[in-house]
């Protein structure tokens, strides 16, 4: 059964790549960014993997990424086949922080260059915390590339207006003490841009792969030079 913690947690898995792996995602990306020009995976782009409510993409790319960043969905296959490998052999690591999941999502291909960053925010359980499968966690693994900042961190609260007061019914499959945050738990909202966390920063080493709950506050520092490059994958429960 689904413990709040789990959607509370961070965990990482060092050596997730290879160096050899993340040279060969770093040849793969240079060369699908190529054929398209960067531009159209960033300032070009009219989607986004983020959502908000009542708002357009529009709104919701100037809320959550207000300098912009690549964002590519689909990736070219062989990279998809590196990072699948690897997480089927790392599977152990993650299922011993968070038993619940049994799976993932299609990774995503995520690329700031200076001034670009995310902003706070939480994803909650997507699609529904009541219908499966249910998204436990996100994990990002970056690529070794030149850059200072655009550090990674995650933001704690005992505020107990982060959550709803909805309740799992019973044969949900989660703790009779799990909670659900509220939706709307980023910037656009004005309780959660005037709620007070606590930061805690993290920035690791190339190949390692950062793993954090569905209902953790996270977010990453603007970049200050260079480029930061990563893959993130959701971890569901199924």
């Amino acid at each position: 059964m689904i413990h709040v913690s789990e959607t509370l947690s961070i965990h990482s898995v060092e050596h997730f790549l290879t160096h050899d792996e993340t040279e060969e995602l770093n040849d793969l990306m240079d060369a699908a960014i190529c054929v398209h020009g960067r531009q159209r995976f960033d300032a070009d782009r009219r989607t986004t993997i983020h959502e908000i409510p009542g708002c357009s993409p529009a709104k919701a790319q100037r809320v959550y990424e207000p300098a912009g960043r690549v964002e590519m969905t689909t990736l070219p296959q062989p990279a998809s086949k590196i990072l699948d490998v690897a997480i089927e052999r790392q599977m152990p690591a993650i299922v011993r922080a968070l038993p619940s999941v049994t799976g993932h999502r299609p990774w995503i291909f995520l690329e700031y260059g200076p001034g670009q960053h995310i902003t706070a925010h939480a994803d909650g359980i997507a699609p529904d915390p009541l219908t499966l499968p249910r998204q436990i966690a996100a994990a990002s693994v970056s690529l070794d590339t030149y850059r200072t900042g655009g550090g990674f961190y995650v933001e704690t609260t005992g505020n107990e207006a982060m959550w709803a007061s909805e309740r799992p019914p019973a044969g949900s499959g989660y703790k009779p003490t799990m909670r659900f945050i509220h939706d709307g738990a980023d910037m656009s909202s004005p309780w959660f841009r005037s709620m007070s966390r606590t930061r805690w920063s993290v920035d690791p080493e190339p190949g390692t792969l950062v793993v954090f709950g569905s209902q953790l506050t996270h977010g990453t520092e603007p970049v200050q030079v260079g480029k930061v490059r990563k893959f993130l994958t959701l971890l569901i429960a199924e």
